[in-house]
């Protein structure tokens, strides 16, 4: 199966610029996505482009990783409603040095190609850039982009107006260096990759260039893919959890799945039919949401990052960190909300204090009815007072009520 077939067949075309793509692309070829350093971690916005880089490097071509070092001080107008804010020079090196640590992390064992385009913007004076490149360019062809026409009433500055212009000569500079003629992006960067190719094409190189885009990531329920309630899921663990992120994919919807399967795993096409089949049914055993979350997490944070998740899952599940070290317990839950107790709280004054009852009769009922587990052992006595033994490393414990409600406790 070619490597076109393979997107095609994951749904992850979203558009081409030339059918003759599809044909080249059955010898190896180079490809380059940028990726501009606008925060201090990619998300999971980013993360399709990122699994097409590595599906092209499975397939025998070479992936390049362009840091926009040089247009992240410019800013990207496409579909934003406002300009953007200016950082400063430290600060964007500080997200390019970040960004580019972090996608060698989840590219491991990838052969690929990192650039920087400040390297190359850095030397071009105001005069030949618009004796040499904006030439190339009519007012109008750049005004018809959706991503200025879309700021044409509310404004849009200069700067980011020549914004398409600049990323126009990355392609032209990754052609001249590694005979990039390839480059991938979401759907909202199209027009930036066309003026590249119109560039490349009045600058007469020797061999044609094209484009392809990946689909915007959509939810069954129309939510926005990618966002919770606390926010966005980052691929940097300090900013996101291992857990956390693990969790997000788990909780995928049935409708979902399958087509999430696709775009961020590399597994065959056969089993994910499979699991397509335990989908329809047996939903309940969301056999296609674990093996989701499993793949995703080892892809982005690693086999060993997985296997601390999971334990975790599975210590929340039975509510007992006791098999756990004080090591452990301070490594897994670093990211997990903690709650604080007194250490010498009673059962119930503890209940209030941690949230898990609103007053004292409702937590001596929760505890009569058999409610409530310390480190998975249900505790029935009212005047119950916490035992040194009860705490790990002589500072955490876990509470749960009911079968959903479990808190991570840390004792003052």
């Amino acid at each position: 199966m070619t490597i076109y077939e393979e997107l095609e067949k994951r749904g992850l075309i979203n558009q081409i610029t030339s059918d003759e793509l599809i044909k080249n692309l059955e010898s190896p070829m180079t490809v380059y996505c940028g990726f501009d350093p606008t925060a201090d971690s990619l998300h999971i916005g980013h993360l399709l482009p990122i699994c097409l880089l590595k599906h092209f490097a499975n397939k025998g071509h070479q992936p390049i990783a362009l840091i926009g070092g040089g247009t992240g001080l410019i800013g990207d107008p496409s579909f934003k409603k406002d300009e953007r804010n200016l950082n400063s020079k430290e600060i964007v090196q500080s997200y390019v040095d970040g960004i580019q640590n972090q996608l060698k992390n989840i590219l491991r064992g990838t052969d690929m190609i990192f650039a920087n385009n400040y390297e190359w913007i850095k030397e071009i004076n105001m005069i030949d850039f618009l004796r040499d490149y904006g030439k190339h360019f009519t007012v109008n062809y750049m005004i018809n982009k959706d991503s200025v026409s879309s700021r044409i009433e509310s404004g849009i500055s200069f700067t980011e107006f020549s914004y398409t212009i600049i990323q126009a000569l990355d392609y032209l500079e990754l052609y001249k260096r590694y005979n990039c003629r390839v480059q991938i992006g979401g759907s909202d960067q199209w027009g930036n990759i066309t003026s590249g190719l119109e560039l490349m094409r009045r600058e007469n190189v020797n061999e044609k260039p094209y484009g392809l885009t990946v689909p915007l990531v959509t939810k069954s329920d129309g939510t926005k893919f990618g966002k919770t309630e606390g926010g966005a899921i980052w691929l940097d663990p300090k900013k996101t959890s291992p857990y956390e992120f693990y969790q997000f994919f788990l909780n995928t919807n049935d409708d979902d799945v399958i087509k999430y399967l696709k775009y961020f795993t590399f597994i065959d096409l056969e089993e994910i039919n499979e699991l397509n089949k335990l989908v329809k049914h047996s939903p309940h055993k969301r056999v296609a949401q674990k093996k989701l979350a499993e793949e995703v997490t080892i892809f982005v944070h690693g086999k060993k990052i997985l296997n601390q998740v999971l334990k975790i899952t599975e210590t929340l599940f039975s509510g007992n960190i006791k098999d756990l070290t004080k090591e452990e317990v301070e490594t897994y839950f670093t990211n997990i909300k903690q709650y604080r107790m007194s250490r010498d709280s009673n059962i119930v004054e503890g209940l209030i204090e941690v949230k898990l009852a609103k007053s004292k009769r409702e937590a001596k009922e929760f505890i009569v009815a058999g409610s409530i587990r310390i480190n998975g052992e249900v505790i029935k006595d009212v005047n119950y007072l916490f035992k040194n033994e009860d705490f790990v490393g002589d500072h955490y414990l876990m509470v749960k009520r009911g079968k959903k409600k479990i808190h991570f406790i840390k004792v003052d």
